[in-house]
């Protein structure tokens, strides 16, 4: 299974997707010994592990690793903790599926909608969902799991173990903030920042990028310059998905059109839009959000009160100013050039994307 990084020419990918297809492949025969029926799960994990994904995460580990270090440096183990990242990211996609009731991923179903279409063509007894559900959080524990084996592969120091371990952590706490502030159905501005901050800031940018600093033998002042990178691309990253969430093209997302509005979700646009909106707007949306029989009309309602309070250009604003944040902090900073430069390039491509 080929991921679209490696036709585009990525070496990087590359090197990151041959990494995990052998782990894999070692880990399916593994399943397949106990018996026939682990068939459907070795092959969902490798669907989702394999087809598709941006390589975010690993590409910061390694990116930190060279803020430090030369090409010409072993970076095998490196590489290898990278790929362990993007198992643990696929088990936080695979259990937010589960927790937002999401269909779809990448334009396909969801791992608990394949597995409980299994259920039902063939016939078996008991709730269809309920056996959908339960193998997603299974597999996601699965993968979880791998993503250990595969990082204690790495022989990386202890100083990068403890980040690593750090990082999942910070992962699980994020998830806990996000599925509490969508429970207290509040509309905190200050509540939607501190989800970003910890679960994708944290998680997906500062984490990794300390990751492979420390396993490359960083200073403190690499640290900081990376952290101070990090945070604010990470808030952008997450802002753009918020944006991609109630305006992204579906052809484009793999998800359905204003997929967060019909999950309810308590993004800052959406408390932006409620501080701004005259009231009878602001009722609207307190009134249709998370209402998933939503139709398109409902949802181009909704749209255009987030537009019309000034919201999305509020949230636009945002964007913008963090990535320069961000990307100002390279060019004090005492990292690699080179590092620098891809770090750089890595922060527009996450506040600009459309997938």
């Amino acid at each position: 299974m080929e991921n679209a990084a490696d036709r585009s020419g990525d070496p990087l990918a590359h090197r990151l997707n041959a990494t995990v297809t052998a782990f894999l492949d070692e880990r399916s025969a593994a399943l397949l010994a106990v018996g026939p029926e682990l068939a459907m799960v070795a092959e969902e994990a490798r669907r989702f592990v394999l087809d598709g994904g941006k390589r975010l995460r690993p590409r910061f580990a390694y990116w930190g690793w060279r803020s430090v270090r030369g090409v010409d440096v072993n970076d095998a183990g490196l590489i290898t903790a990278a790929a362990a990242l993007e198992l643990l990211h696929c088990c936080a996609l695979v259990h937010d599926d589960v927790m937002d009731a999401s269909a779809t991923r990448r334009g396909r179903p969801s791992t608990h909608a394949a597995f409980a279409a299994l259920h039902r063509s063939s016939g078996w007894t008991g709730d269809a969902e309920v056996y959908g559900n339960a193998s997603a959080i299974l597999l996601g524990d699965l993968l979880l799991s791998w993503s250990d084996m595969l990082f204690a592969a790495a022989d990386l120091p202890s100083d990068a173990r403890r980040v690593y371990d750090e990082t999942r952590q910070l992962l699980m706490a994020g998830q806990y903030l996000d599925v509490l502030v969508q429970a207290r159905g509040d509309f905190s501005a200050e509540d939607a920042v501190r989800v970003a901050q910890f679960k994708t800031s944290k998680y997906t940018v500062e984490g990794p990028l300390r990751l492979g600093a420390t396993a490359g033998g960083a200073p403190a002042d690499v640290l900081c310059t990376l952290s101070d990178y990090a945070i604010p691309v990470g808030e952008a990253f997450q802002l753009r998905d918020d944006v991609l969430g109630v305006f992204g093209d579906p052809v484009e997302t793999g998800k359905p059109a204003g997929d967060d509005l019909l999950e309810g979700k308590r993004t800052l646009l959406v408390a932006l839009a409620m501080q701004h909106a005259a009231p009878a707007e602001a009722e609207l949306i307190r009134r249709e959000l998370g209402d998933r029989t939503m139709d398109g009309s409902r949802l181009h309602d909704l749209r255009a009160v987030i537009v019309g309070s000034g919201a999305l250009d509020l949230v636009e604003q945002r964007i913008a100013a963090r990535t320069a944040e961000a990307r100002a902090a390279l060019r004090t900073g005492p990292i690699s050039a080179e590092s620098a430069a891809a770090l750089d390039l890595l922060a527009v491509a996450a506040s600009q994307r459309t997938t």
